[in-house]
């Protein structure tokens, strides 16, 4: 049943959602904070309103300005599809692809993007989200609809635009406090910056498809008690997969993390916090970072897989960390570190710098974590490389014969980090820990 708070961007008068979306949205937003003027009124006042976008290809030429609570904008399909493989694919074989572009609810941003410098990285979004006063802006919800940055711009470097992953595009950007958003089964591709979450209080992303973006979920400022779940998501060389900064109580649970982000977690500053049951994939050391301080956190019952770039296109790139880094950096106290599976697959020629050993759990800073019970395995492959993307990641996945077996420190706890406890990740030859000032059992090792 339809009513007067349901609105579809195809029968709306004002504007064409074809040529600007963004036009429409605004002024059904206008409409509601007309209609909805009275904040108290019958034990009621802004119930706020369902924008709806059916399936169809719409350009954003203006940027989408929110500043209303109880909103949600749905589609009827995060319409996800890899831009990367189409255009690492030869232009003479695009005719014979069935798909060209992402599909389902699709809102193509085509914003007038100035020259950059000094520019507010705001500007660039596509939909904007800020509100002063109080209380804070609440309950938006942004749903099954793909938004698609549709091309990457030349950086300057020797690669090919479309493998930048930089054009000054996010995706949906909240600058003030907010409460209880929700962000579900969306799809975000080809932009800088998916999304971007300032101040964040109970916020869900949840179920959706976030990959070939510079950055995929940035939570900036501060925040508390928020989940990041049940997402695919794969960032770029240069940017996050997941980043947060001064959270509490963030749980980062359930996620498939695909290779080629400079990291699969970042946290900054966070604390009392959880990292579980993800399964993160990497071409780079420095899959997970605990830095500044991020204490009391779990990261429980992940798996970690490391390995080289198999796709032509971007062999050569990496992170700019060192293997002896570690797969999980922490500087931070009282962490606990229990249960997770590494797997650190590369050739022993690639490793960097050149001759060092591997190092996969780093205790750089800090005191009191706790690591048990980590099992990691570690081989020495000569890895094979494709033109095709989905074939030599597929390939690199199911091989598990390799001749010999890769020399790594499993654990090494840095002078600076004391008080730790360490037990069975690693044996006494895998360890670097000083035992004056840590708490350290070994696993046994074979035939000892």
């Amino acid at each position: 049943m339809s009513g007067a708070n349901q609105y579809d961007v195809t029968t709306w008068p004002v504007g064409n959602p074809v040529e600007d979306i963004g036009e429409v949205i605004n002024s059904i937003i206008a409409d509601i904070k007309r209609r909805q003027a009275v904040a108290d009124g019958d034990d009621g006042g802004k119930p706020g309103a369902v924008i709806y976008v059916p399936p169809g290809d719409y350009r954003l030429r203006t940027q989408v300005v929110i500043d209303i609570s109880f909103l949600r904008i749905e589609g009827a399909g995060h319409g996800f599809t890899s831009s990367s493989i189409r255009f690492n694919v030869p232009e003479d074989e695009w005719p014979d692809l069935h798909e060209l572009w992402p599909g389902g609810s699709r809102v193509l941003v085509d914003l007038p993007l100035g020259a950059g410098e000094g520019e507010d990285e705001s500007t660039g979004a596509a939909f904007h989200v800020e509100r002063g006063g109080s209380p804070r802006i609440s309950s938006l919800e942004f749903s099954n609809f793909c938004i698609d940055g549709l091309h990457f711009e030349a950086d300057g470097s020797e690669l090919r635009p479309e493998n930048t992953y930089s054009n000054r595009k996010t995706g949906i950007h909240v600058a003030s406090a907010n409460d209880s958003l929700r962000i579900n089964g969306m799809g975000f591709v080809y932009l800088e910056h998916a999304l971007v979450i300032h101040d964040a209080d109970a916020l869900s992303v949840h179920d959706n498809f976030i990959a070939e973006c510079g950055s995929c979920v940035e939570l900036r400022g501060w925040g508390q008690a928020s989940k990041i779940t049940d997402n695919l998501i794969g960032a770029g060389f240069k940017g996050h997969s997941i980043y947060a900064e001064n959270h509490g109580g963030l749980l980062i649970t359930a996620n498939n993390v695909f290779p080629r982000g400079a990291s699969s977690v970042r946290l900054r500053g966070v604390t009392r916090s959880s990292v579980s049951n993800n399964r993160l994939h990497s071409f780079y050391p420095g899959m997970v970072v605990l830095e500044s301080g991020s204490s009391e956190n779990l990261v429980s019952s992940n798996h970690f897989l490391r390995d080289q770039e198999p796709w032509t296109p971007f062999l050569g790139i990496g992170n700019g960390v060192a293997d002896t880094h570690g797969l999980l950096h922490v500087s931070g106290s009282n962490n606990s570190i229990i249960g997770n599976h590494f797997s650190e697959i590369v050739d022993t020629h690639a490793v960097r710098p050149s001759g060092s050993t591997p190092v996969i759990i780093r205790v750089a800073a800090g005191s009191g974590n706790y690591v048990s019970s980590n099992h990691v395995v570690a081989m020495d492959v000569r890895a094979a490389t494709s033109d095709s993307c989905y074939a030599a990641q597929v390939d690199a996945l199911l091989a598990t014969d390799a001749s010999d077996g890769l020399a790594v420190s499993t654990v090494v706890v840095d002078p600076a980090s004391v008080r730790n406890t360490v037990l069975d990740s690693g044996t006494d030859a895998q360890l670097v820990v000083d035992r004056s000032a840590n708490a350290v059992r070994a696993t046994p090792a074979i035939g000892a």
